[in-house]
């Protein structure tokens, strides 16, 4: 049994809190965790935390998506609950880390997927095809870039039809004054005293052209999300070591400042690494690999003569990884991204690099969302006469229409681990969905972290 030490569940995954508990020998802390009416989080913590060490296990996921942002609101008021209560230190537990989709790049380079709003009942609305098509002779070329329509032109049509505006907006080679300029005021100006006046930000004129359409060259700003996320947790319990630091005794003040130091993140297969680097304290980044290679080895026959896949060229290191230290082939699917929509996502057509022909194919990704990069992959490996596919994810989060696209993909196995829930998963995939445990590698990762020990004995899945 591991003494001096506080395991605190969120809301977010109780079935997890209480396997790590069980593999720990100890109960998890008594707290309550609720909502009022009003819909502000509420969290009382029951037992004493004072001088011990805290681990919150809130993993990030929300179901539908509606609730992940209670969910990492309620961590961080747990955090700043347990620093209130003098915790020695606080480590908070991400089996999935939220936001490490969304680093500091232009959000149509990476991501999660978009929202889209619930369709029609039996309505499909996924597809598996590489649209748009790849470039070739004799195949029409798609919109790209142009979004397949000329606002100005729209504009200029429009204006003509009303009788309210000039046949152009330059005039001999010059812009035409009376239209941009009259009465000597400036263009917005212009554009309110004459309606059929327009620019290529002519906003009163939406409803002609349905919606604003962004041209080639506009800065879509983004957010930096994972950056905001990381300074919510190194700081949602700092402030209260900061304040006592001014008015303590001297060792006191030393208890406090090592109070606030005192906080680190435990996490697996985090998305995108550099998310590491936003953090001013200790972050853990544990692997999934050894359970997904051990799952090759027992279950697989033959594996050594299968291929490992990534489905994309981000996922290159992480399946290499795994295909070197078993000593398996690698083959690789490319992606080529061309937008069809400059508002809209872009796709991508897909080429497979090595060959598939009556083997075993096995894809190793990191997290399975809309299940769109997966299932497309799953095609493209059956089209070119792959003998069985398995797919290998650490995180399935399985959003929108991932279950039916799954159901209805070429897969024959989806091998995902624990770290968000998958009950309501596995009873909608059945045999064709199988959940590997993580509970054990969390509960040996608390424990060397609570006692000192190196954990980097968990990062080798040699």
């Amino acid at each position: 049994m591991v003494r001096n030490i506080v395991v605190l569940g969120g809301n977010s995954h109780p079935k997890l809190v209480e396997s790590v508990c069980n593999a720990l020998a100890l109960p998890a802390c008594a707290r309550i965790l609720t909502k009022f009416s009003s819909g502000e989080s509420r969290c009382e913590i029951k037992d004493s935390v004072r001088g011990k060490d805290v681990y919150i296990i809130q993993t990030g996921f929300g179901g539908n998506g509606a609730k992940l942002n209670d969910h990492f609101m309620d961590l961080c008021i747990m955090i700043s609950a347990c620093k209130t209560g003098s915790a020695r230190r606080v480590t908070a537990v991400l089996p999935l880390f939220p936001y490490s989709r969304q680093p500091d790049l232009p959000y149509n380079k990476a991501g999660a997927p978009l929202f889209k709003a619930p369709t029609e009942a039996g309505r499909k609305d996924y597809t598996f095809d590489s649209v748009p098509a790849t470039p070739a002779p004799n195949v029409p070329k798609s919109a790209g870039l142009t979004n397949g329509a000329d606002i100005t032109n729209r504009l200029l049509k429009a204006s003509q039809l009303n009788g309210d505006g000039p046949a152009s907006p330059m005039v001999n080679g010059k812009p035409n004054g009376e239209s941009y300029f009259a009465n000597g005021t400036n263009g917005a100006a212009s554009v309110r005293a004459h309606p059929g006046s327009y620019t290529t930000h002519d906003y009163e004129n939406l409803s002609i052209v349905n919606a604003f359409e962004a041209r080639p060259g506009y800065k879509q700003w983004v957010a930096q999300a994972g950056t905001l996320v990381a300074n919510l947790l190194t700081c949602a319990g700092a402030d209260h070591g900061q304040k006592q630091a001014t008015s303590l005794p001297r060792l006191e003040v030393c208890h406090v400042w090592e109070t606030m130091r005192g906080q680190q993140v435990i996490t697996m297969d985090l998305h995108d690494p550099q998310v590491q680097g936003f953090f001013d304290v200790p972050v853990d980044n544990l692997y999934g690999r050894p359970l997904l290679k051990q799952y090759i080895q027992q279950h697989i026959p033959n594996y050594k003569d299968a291929v490992i896949i990534s489905p994309d060229a981000g996922g290159a290191k992480r399946a290499t990884a795994i295909a070197d230290s078993m000593g398996v082939d690698f083959a690789l699917i490319h992606k080529e991204r061309r937008p069809t929509k400059i508002t809209e996502r872009q796709n991508a057509s897909m080429m497979l690099v090595g060959n598939v022909v009556d083997r075993v194919c096995i894809l190793i990704d990191d997290i399975a969302d809309t299940g769109n990069t997966i299932t497309r992959a799953a095609k493209l490996l059956k089209k070119e006469g792959a003998a069985k596919i398995y797919a290998l994810v650490t995180h399935g989060v399985f959003s929108g229409d991932a279950i039916n696209r799954i159901n209805a993909s070429a897969l024959d196995k989806l091998v995902v681990t624990n770290s968000v829930p998958q009950d309501d998963h596995k009873a909608k995939l059945g045999h064709k969905l199988v959940v590997l445990d993580i509970a054990p590698i969390f509960a040996e990762a608390i424990r060397r972290v609570h006692h000192g020990e190196s954990i980097s004995v968990l990062f080798n899945f040699d």
